[in-house]
């Protein structure tokens, strides 16, 4: 009998975890998925041309609020927890409805789910969301590139629209970001590549997306989601910190396990921290991964126009997933404001409407608004309260500048942040010396 399998995730890595692991395994029949975290992924299929011959009317898709009685009326046997950035307590709390429903509880490990590419590999993670894993990968495919090397970035996937068009999907120009129609999530994430000429491959099948993007690069850059790990195994392993969350980086999956299995952990935001932070941080990394190099360096922001902030009063617009399950209750955008002089940041929750009044019901997201872009319907929402907000100027505080996507009619300001390695610090370039050699 082969055994009944659920994967638990949230759009990336369950079907990562379910293509390596259970597509061609004769022992396993996967039932179903369930979703969670993202919004507008439940309720669909994983296409059968995705999963393969033995599935040929893919695999469903439903709402995690079904599992228990999905285990109980499928007979599941295996229960694959298959997200990431969740506290320890709640992977916890999980496993324990899950056994009580009848099934087994399992998290699949590094062995079972890496990829071995052709071209060495720097993996870029990270303990929590929003430590700044993102300003990181752009300093190291910049350090790697005027080493003389080709580089390609591959980024955690993000697929939340029509699974079967985003198989394989390749970012080099800005217009690739309308083709594929992304969100503003995705866009945070590869505009900032594409404008410093790095090709981005992202989208559902990780070994087919391997096979094109190794080659026509030299090293290959994992940026993570999330807290995850990478799905390609890393020659060299990166792992940033957060002192302004310090313990989290023990109280996370699988936040801890990237800390434990660094190569190198880089601390950022230090101008943001306090010693205390710091030292804590250090203390974690020297009682569980003592052999990592250690890079300590700021989050340094910039901003267009800084004078234009003093004494206004200010709507910040921050990355949502930061906020949200980030756990955030600030981004850039207020750290900018509050530098240059702002009277006051705006509350935007008086005027929240929608998906995103429900946001802020679910998170606290504190005095900010999240940077939700799925759809169109919330892109329009986040008109409408920019629009009703009593603020003088927006502080656009995301990767991306919010005024290609959305149209802004208040006076607004793009705040920029790049990784800023402390002078008496290991550097970058001592970090990726093992590829470059």
């Amino acid at each position: 009998m082969r055994r009944r399998v659920l994967i638990m995730g949230a759009a990336g890595r369950d079907f990562h975890n379910f293509n390596v692991a259970y597509r061609h395994d004769p022992q396993v029949e996967v039932v179903a998925f369930t979703a969670t975290q993202i919004p507008f992924i439940d309720d669909r299929t994983y296409p059968a041309s995705l999963a393969g011959e033995r599935y040929p009317d893919g695999i469903p898709i439903h709402d995690e609020s079904m599992l228990t009685a999905l285990i109980r009326e499928q007979e599941i046997d295996d229960v694959i927890f298959s997200y990431s950035d969740v506290s320890h307590a709640t992977v916890m709390h999980k496993a324990s409805q899950v056994l009580a429903a009848g099934a087994n509880f399992m998290l699949l490990g590094a062995r079972a789910t890496m990829l071995t590419s052709t071209v060495p590999v720097v993996a870029v993670c990270a303990v929590r969301t929003g430590a700044g894993k993102s300003q990181t990968t752009r300093a190291i495919a910049d350090t790697l590139k005027n080493a003389g090397k080709r580089v390609v970035a591959v980024r955690h996937p993000m697929p939340y629209g029509n699974l079967e068009a985003q198989r394989v999907q390749r970012y080099a120009s800005l217009e690739d970001l309308d083709r594929y129609d992304t969100t503003i999530e995705e866009r945070e994430e590869y505009e900032p590549h594409i404008t410093s000429g790095t090709i981005v491959y992202a989208g559902v099948d990780y070994g087919q997306i391997l096979e094109q993007a190794q080659a026509e690069c030299d090293v290959l850059l994992w940026d993570g989601g999330n807290n995850d790990l990478p799905f390609y195994k890393p020659d060299i392993h990166i792992v940033v910190a957060d002192p302004l969350r310090a313990g989290h980086e023990t109280g996370y999956y699988p936040g801890e396990v990237n800390l434990r299995m660094a190569d190198v952990i880089v601390i950022n935001k230090m101008d943001s921290a306090s010693a205390e932070q710091v030292e804590a941080v250090m203390e974690t990394i020297h009682q569980s991964n003592p052999e990592a190099m250690v890079i300590q360096a700021n989050s340094r922001v910039s901003v267009d126009d800084p004078t234009a902030i003093n004494g206004k009063r200010v709507l910040v617009v921050e990355d949502g997933p930061t906020l949200t399950h980030g756990e955030m209750k600030f981004g850039a955008g207020v750290v900018a404001a509050r530098a240059h002089g702002a009277s006051e940041i705006v509350d935007p929750r008086p005027w929240a409407v929608g998906t995103i009044a429900a946001t802020f019901l679910k998170y606290d997201v504190g005095p900010v608004l999240p940077a939700m872009g799925y759809s169109q319907g919330q892109l329009a929402e986040m008109e409408q309260i920019i629009d009703a907000a009593d603020a003088d100027v927006v502080v656009i505080g995301t990767p991306i500048d919010l005024r290609h996507v959305i149209e802004i009619r208040k006076p607004a300001l793009r705040v920029r942040y790049d990784l800023e390695v402390l002078p008496d610090s290991p550097s970058l370039l001592d970090a990726l010396m093992p590829v470059l050699t």
